[in-house]
């Protein structure tokens, strides 16, 4: 069966809008008509080779949809049900999930190598980050698809497969933010957005948002932050001026640039924590003297998918969304369509906006 898609042909090179065909689901495997898929920077460090991805390939990792089959031996859903993709799945028995750590799961990205469709001329189509979320229509394996909770908009729910769990798994996991504790969130992005809410969740009593565009106050804001800073190198005196001198008890990074980490490591007060959750390439390299990090005292850690679970806390984040305490909408920028997605990653090197939203 043929659907639209966008194809990235090489690396570097720009998404083509086109037909490709699906195959039927095979044993374990699912097909889901996609509702929408939200557009990450992920996606766009995976489109220029910051991160790798066998090629041609269909992107888009974070989305959700109805299921249309399913393939022998898969219970867990059925045709019909709405569904969130999983784009990292655990295999539950390599070193890091038999510790718990299931985000550091050493098997997650081997179905990303797989064929999983064709173009029509015959080319072998791989599925980016295992889901092929930026088409009409996927075939993934049944461990990238979780069941959505009641009560929870499908074309919304997309953000939950990515941006929601990262920013609110960096606050509530990795930062293990505590309430009366003040934060800093550096990038205003759909998981800084997320970020913010999962702050303020937390009860934070002061959050500080930092950005490079003054337009994005207002999300901020709108999201739970109770300051905002526009990105300097004064970032941090500003910060500190903010807390009494002191320095932010917790600082999150959603940009994976080198100055911008280190902005948010020097915002961090004495013994206070950073937590890295932007990707950055090779070349940004961070340097720390050997007598400060002695002094300071603080920690600095990496954030991998918000070091969730996305089969127990997707149901948790469905109660914060009917309990209105995390409102889904505020992340989405701009609702486009499949063909819009290369405007919106220009939009991401423009640094605008906070997450765009293909419906389909």
């Amino acid at each position: 069966m043929a659907v639209r898609a966008a194809v990235l042909p090489a690396i570097g090179a720009p998404l083509e809008i086109t037909d490709i065909e699906l195959p039927e689901p095979g044993p374990g495997q699912i097909r889901v008509r996609l509702a929408a898929a939200g557009v990450c920077h992920s996606d766009l460090s995976l489109s220029d080779g910051t991160m790798r991805v066998p090629v041609p390939a269909v992107l888009g990792h974070e989305g959700a949809g109805t299921v249309v089959a399913v393939g022998e031996g898969v219970t867990h859903v059925a045709p019909g049900a709405p569904v969130v993709l999983n784009w990292a799945p655990s295999c539950g028995t390599c070193h890091a999930c038999t510790l718990g750590e299931v985000w550091l799961c050493a098997n997650a990205l081997n179905g990303a190598a797989d064929v999983y469709a064709r173009t029509a001329d015959g080319t072998d189509l791989h599925p980016g980050l295992n889901v092929a979320a930026f088409a009409e229509e996927t075939v993934v394996s049944a461990s990238c698809v979780l069941p959505l909770p009641e009560g929870i908009p499908l074309t919304e729910a997309a953000l939950l497969g990515c941006a929601v769990l990262t920013g609110y798994g960096a606050v509530h996991h990795s930062a293990r933010v505590q309430p009366g504790e003040t934060v800093a969130v550096f990038g205003v992005g759909g998981v800084g957005l997320a970020a913010l809410q999962a702050a303020r969740i937390a009860g934070a009593a002061r959050i500080i948002a930092v950005d490079v565009s003054p337009q994005k106050e207002e999300l901020a804001r709108a999201a739970g932050a109770t300051d905002y800073v526009l990105a300097s190198d004064t970032t941090p005196r500003e910060i500190r001026a903010l807390t009494g001198k002191q320095g932010v008890d917790v600082s999150v990074e959603c940009v994976g640039r080198a100055v911008t980490i280190r902005a948010a490591w020097e915002s961090t007060r004495r013994g206070g924590r950073t937590t890295v959750v932007g990707i950055g390439g090779k070349d940004q390299e961070v340097t720390f003297n050997a007598l400060e990090i002695f002094h300071w005292g603080r920690t600095l850690s990496g954030c991998v998918y918000g070091n969730t679970d996305p089969a127990r806390d997707v149901p948790l984040l469905a109660e914060h969304v009917r309990a209105g305490r995390l409102d889904l909408s505020t992340l989405v920028t701009e609702r486009i369509a499949l063909e819009g997605i290369p405007a919106a990653f220009d939009n991401m090197l423009a640094g605008k906006g906070g997450r765009a939203l293909v419906v389909f």
